[in-house]
């Protein structure tokens, strides 16, 4: 592996993730597990599916 991408990958072992890219990950997840079953299933449904959870459970 190249060393300079190996530096990238050590350096972001150690960074916190925020809150909206935890978010985006989540969602990206959860599309990509969805997809897998179900190929009409859009990242626009994961984004309508998780506003609406987000509005129950806030």
């Amino acid at each position: 592996m190249d060393a300079r991408l190996q530096k990238l990958i050590d350096a972001s072992r150690d960074r916190p993730m925020s809150e909206a890219e935890a978010e985006a990950q989540r969602r990206s997840f959860a599309y990509g597990n969805a997809h897998i079953e179900n190929d009409r299933v859009t990242r626009e449904m994961v984004d309508e599916a998780a506003e609406k959870i987000g509005k129950h459970n806030g």
